[in-house]
């Protein structure tokens, strides 16, 4: 789909503008390398995005400098934007850039900002003889990219689909024999060979006991008949994340095997459906893991039931218990995440099943479309 077009940008920055107003907040500083993307289609590990009240300056050094000069020229250009070269610090670069706009009162991330850049920040504003006030904010471009744009949900769409000819080739690659390693190799292999820039995370090969283990990676273990094997794995397509988990047996599974999984399918499916507008997402968590409880596996399901995706492959909505540091989210159309309960049982192994839901005006769209049936491999 390549990058959103600049009418895009405009959008998702009115409703960053909108955000701020309410916060009493006319300049914002965006150090989050995802956030930056979003708002301005610049793609790089380093740069300072500062939103003013009219415009905005995008702060990069020499190794970006011409690369966004030249998506400037195109559909895809950030709207009103200044570049500012970085010439030597970042730090230095953007106190030039607030005293050149005169701002007295400057918003940033508080969860990307370091408690030592926060006070580089003032030394410099002090020795440049600058009065300005830095203001921690919170989730304020998170906010904005939990409701994905249609470009996005194009993007996230496609994604999903793409992960349907990695499982065929990775269950192949399922047998007696292999190590763990080498099917992760096959795996990531085929992430490429689909059209994908890179995984979105450690590849998740985890069989028998090591299946028990939610985020061991793949590791020297030889397969072999009876196990359980989890395949946890995603692709990174136009800087959008997919996430995908099947858990396959090695051979015919045993009776204690089916059990669990059919445990965990229920749980999931039971999740599936409680997905609609207005539905708060612990509601979605409760209805995963209220299944595993009366199954007598509410124990050995300890992580939350799923996690949005986007840019980032873990960020908002989060479909988790109620924690004082986590709020419940009422879902609304836009939204995609995965919903993934598992269940695990040291010695003996463990089951998660993983798919990427979009909320719809009438409900959801199941975005992955691999079977979700124990296969015997």
């Amino acid at each position: 789909m390549g990058l959103p077009a600049t009418t895009q940008l405009s959008g998702r920055q009115a409703r960053v503008r909108r955000r701020l107003n309410t916060l009493g907040l006319g300049t914002f500083v965006v150090t989050n390398p995802a956030n930056i993307r979003y708002l301005s289609n610049h793609v790089g590990s380093s740069g300072v995005l500062v939103i003013a009240a009219a415009g905005s300056h995008l702060l990069v050094d020499s190794r970006y400098r011409e690369a966004v000069n030249l998506l400037q020229q195109t559909p895809s250009a950030c709207p009103g934007l200044t570049v500012r070269d970085v010439p030597g610090s970042y730090e230095d670069t953007l106190l030039e850039c607030l005293g050149d706009l005169g701002v007295a009162v400057a918003g940033f991330e508080a969860t990307h900002v370091s408690v030592s850049r926060h006070d580089t920040w003032r030394r410099i504003a002090e020795r440049r003889g600058l009065t300005v006030a830095f203001t921690a904010t919170e989730r304020v471009v998170e906010e904005a990219r939990v409701i994905k744009d249609a470009s996005e949900i194009a993007t996230l769409r496609d994604a999903a689909a793409r992960l349907t000819p990695v499982a065929d080739v990775v269950f192949r690659a399922v047998r007696p024999g292999q190590s763990e390693r080498a099917v992760a190799a096959v795996l990531e292999a085929a992430l490429r060979d689909v059209g994908f820039e890179r995984p979105s995370f450690d590849t998740i090969v985890a069989s028998g006991p090591n299946s028990a283990l939610p985020h061991y990676r793949a590791g020297d273990r030889i397969l072999s008949a009876g196990d359980l094997v989890v395949l946890d794995f995603g692709g990174v397509l136009d800087g959008y994340c997919s996430d995908l988990t099947r858990t396959v047996s090695v051979g015919p599974p045993s009776p204690d095997a089916r059990r669990l999984y059919d445990a965990v399918y229920a749980a999931q499916q039971a999740a599936i459906d409680a997905v609609r507008p207005g539905v708060e997402s612990v509601e979605v968590d409760a209805a995963a893991r209220n299944i595993l409880q009366a199954r007598g596996l509410g124990e050995a399901f300890g992580h939350g039931t799923g996690h949005g995706l986007g840019l980032d492959v873990h960020e908002e909505p989060r479909v988790s218990r109620p924690r004082a540091d986590l709020p419940s989210v009422r879902l609304g159309p836009g939204m995609v995440f995965t919903i993934e309960p598992g269940a695990y049982l040291p010695g003996f192994g463990g089951v998660r099943i993983e798919d990427d839901v979009l909320v719809t005006d009438a409900g959801y769209e199941l975005l992955t479309t691999v079977s979700r049936e124990l296969r015997a491999l």
